[in-house]
This record gives structure tokens, sequence and C-alpha cells, in this order.
């Protein structure tokens, strides 16, 4: 009886569940046909939006700069072109690093282009897309010696570059062709006034033109100026004179054997330091000088030379700007025992990797490229050197010639590609020329000293 009602039971169950069964995998179907035609329609929606909704280029870079000028007046160009709108967002200068340095953190997709210093290379590589494929036998061609190195980290190029610079000597005309100057220069030293070429001659005619002009007992005009800032520029400026001394890499060398404190080095700063305790051929506040001080000294008529970034000399000759505007020549850079150096500044715009649109980021960079001369004009100074070639026989651009052969000298040489770089620039570099200029260590103490606090800071291999 039992096993009776208990087939019947089990009969109806068995129907009950193939029915249950039949209804499930009809719901199922239909749930799956809809997936798949939502599917299909979601993506062509997608590709729709890609096409409608989200076309645009989010680009960094640093408030009022040439960047920021040549970001605004080729928006509309390159939307006229490729459909996308460029929308720029402009920060302060360490602003650009710190927010590219989150980027690479958290990988959002805040940004797809940004224009960066040099100096970031080595702390942003990591977070950065390579473009190597974008660096073709003629670009190259086209570039400055190291700007393709300079923008490249453990053997991938990361930057396009957009502009390079480099100190030049730019002096007054006026007082240099001044035939009681030239005549009293040569009596004293014995050749003829000139731009200086060498160290030497640097000294001497900076101590030349230190004079008190009125007779009050006060200098009135000084022969150049030494950078001493709590910067990086003072260090620049100090590793320009290394370089023409002789170091073939700067503070650390290839092997990353710690060089700062050997024979280049301390020669070139001890140029520095006697020609602002020795000599006084240069302003006393010296601790508080450099690039902006320097250009404020001589467009105000009180000083004859300035060892400054090239693009100076633009401003020096603007009546705006300058009481010695008209008045003003431009020479290559001092040379030393192993001729003319210094440590170029270059820029480049880079493709975050977290970028979303790395394709459309990428024609940006060329379409930037092909505009180089715009930062010519807003700038002084350029990345091409067919730029430089073109703008230096116009009026206004005198400086070019003598910045080429800057550029192009054997001595001039990038800062090493470490991620140390930053930290060694302002735990050691900055303090010890600070030592030396205040006579507080002699060069070899004070290099001694950073070498030392470099050998804390760069891990063991």
């Amino acid at each position: 009886m039992s096993y009776g009602i208990n087939n019947s039971i089990k009969g109806e169950k068995e129907v009950f569940l193939m029915k249950r069964k039949g209804f499930i995998s009809g719901i199922l179907s239909v749930f799956m046909l809809s997936i798949l035609l939502y599917g299909c329609s979601s993506e062509e929606t997608s590709v729709e939006e890609g096409k409608s909704k989200d076309k645009s280029l989010t680009v960094l870079v640093e408030g009022g700069s040439p960047a920021f000028t040549v970001a605004k007046e080729t928006a509309e160009e390159f939307k006229e072109k490729t459909g996308y709108e460029v929308k720029i967002e402009s920060v302060p200068y360490t602003g650009v690093y710190d927010k590219l340095k989150a980027e690479v953190a958290s990988q959002a997709g805040a940004f797809d282009v940004a224009t960066i210093d040099i100096l970031w290379f080595p702390a942003l590589a990591s977070g950065l897309l390579p473009l190597d494929d974008l660096i073709t036998e003629e670009i190259e061609g086209d570039l400055f010696q190291g700007l393709v190195d300079g923008g490249s980290y453990q053997d991938n190029v990361y930057g396009l570059p957009v502009w390079t610079n480099a100190k030049n000597v730019i002096y007054r005309k006026d007082l240099f062709e001044d035939e009681q100057n030239k005549a009293d220069f040569k009596k004293q030293y014995g050749y003829e006034l000139a731009p200086p070429k060498t160290w030497a001659q640097y000294k001497e005619i900076a101590k030349f033109f230190t004079r008190d002009t009125d007779h009050d007992g006060q200098i009135d005009i000084y022969g150049t100026t030494v950078f001493g800032a709590n910067n990086g520029d003072t260090v620049a400026s100090w590793l320009d004179h290394a370089a023409q001394a002789g170091t073939n890499s700067l503070v650390i060398d290839e092997n990353r054997e710690i060089i700062v404190n050997t024979e280049p080095y301390v020669e070139s700063l001890q140029l520095l330091t006697d020609m602002l305790n020795k000599d006084k051929s240069v302003p006393p506040g010296a601790m508080e000088i450099s690039s902006a001080e320097t250009a404020e000294l001589f467009w105000s008529g009180k000083s004859a030379m300035m060892i400054a970034w090239g693009h100076f000399y633009v401003p020096s000759n603007d009546p705006k700007q300058s009481d010695v505007a008209g008045k003003v020549g431009s020479a290559p850079m001092i040379a030393g025992d192993a001729g003319i150096g210094a440590v170029p500044g270059p820029w480049y715009q880079v493709i975050p990797s977290s970028s979303k649109k790395q394709e459309i980021a990428k024609t940006y960079l060329e379409f930037i490229y092909e505009k180089n001369a715009l930062f010519m004009d807003s700038l002084g100074v350029a990345a091409r050197k067919s730029v430089f070639e073109e703008y230096s026989a116009k009026e206004g651009y005198e400086h070019l010639e003598s910045l080429m052969t800057t550029l192009n000298a054997k001595q001039t040489q990038n800062r090493p590609e470490i991620k140390e770089w930053q930290q060694i620039e302002s735990e050691a570099l900055i303090p010890a020329v600070a030592y030396a200029l205040s006579g507080e260590k002699t060069p070899q103490e004070a290099l001694d000293w950073a070498a030392e606090v470099i050998k804390g800071i760069i891990p063991p291999q």
C-alpha cells in the first residue's frame, strides 16, 4: 500500500518536476537571449559613446608656462583635426610632479598627457607609457644630443621633448665695446676685451667690471653673479663648471660610484668660492641669488655679465623689462680644461600608462611636436634643431647661435638617471655648495661631506 501510494506520489512528482524543468529552461532561454541582445546593444552603444560622448583629452601642465600657452593656442586646431577637446589642467611647478606621482600610485586615469621636467623621469617612469615607436630616425636626427636619452629611463623612451635650454654668457655689449674700457682692459690684462671663452678670462673680466662708478665708496656694478640660493638652479650652475673641468658623469658614475668629491667638482666649486670671497667680483648676497635675482641685477644695469639660461636673452632686450635693452649680447658658455660644457634643462611631453586614450594621446604628442616653433615664440627656445636654425636668422633671436654651440658641446651632459637625484640635490649638494660659499668649509671638505651623505641615500648594489 505504502509502496503504491509512494509510487503514485513519485510519478506525480516526476511529472511536476519535468514540467517545472521545462518552464525554467524556457525562462533561461528567454533570459540568455535577452542578455545576448542586450550585450550586442551595449557593445554598439559603447562604440557610439566612444565616438560621441567622451571625446576629450586631459592635459596637465605648469600654469603660466610655455606648455600652458601652446596647449591653449593649439586646442581648437587639434579638435578640428581629431574631434577631441583638449581639457587643460594647470597647476604650479611642484603640483605637476605631485599630481603625476599620485596618478602613478592610483592608476586613476585622470590625465592623458603631461609636460614634465627632465628631473622627474626616474621617479615617474614606472607609470608612464613607453614611446619608443614615436622616435623615428627623422625625429632623432632633428633633436640635440642627449635629448632622447634625457627622456628615457632604463632603455625605454618615455618623453617627446618640447624644449631644451642651457646656460650661456649674456653680457653688456655697450660696456664691452666702449673704447675706454677696451684700452684699460688691454693695458691691465694684456689681451683684447671680448666675451669670455675660458674660466681665466671670465674671472678677469668680472674683476675688471666690478667698480664704484660714482666714487661714493660703494660698488655700483658687479662683473657677474654666483648662484648660492637654496635650490636646484645653484646645483646646476656649479655642475656646469664641473662638466667644463672634465667630469664625464655628474656626481655619480655609470657604476654608481660617488665621484662628487673628485678634482673636477672641487675645482669648479673653488672657482665660484674665489669669485665671491677672494675676487669679490660678485654681489656679497650670493646666498640669496639664483636665476631670477641674477636677471634682475643684469636688467637693472647692476652687472656686466650673467651666466644664465639662454632664453633670458629675450627679456634682456625687452624695454618693458630691461633697462639695458638694445645693449645686450650673447656668447657660448665658458670653457674649462675640457672645453665648453653645461647641464641642459629640457622638458618633455609624456603619457601616463593609466590613460584610457593612449592612441589619441600619441596623436596629440605628434601634433604638438609639429608645432614646436610655438615654444620658440613663447619662450625663446624649442627642441628641434631645425627650429633653432630657422629662428637664429631672425631679429631678436641672436642668442640661438651661441646656445646651439653650448647644447652641441662635447661636455654638455644630463644629470644621472637615478631615482634618488632630487634627494641627493636637496640633502647633499645644495648644503655642500652653501658650506663652501659661506666659508664654513673648504670646497674639498664640503664635497667630502656631501659624498658621505650620498652614501646614505643610494642603496647598496
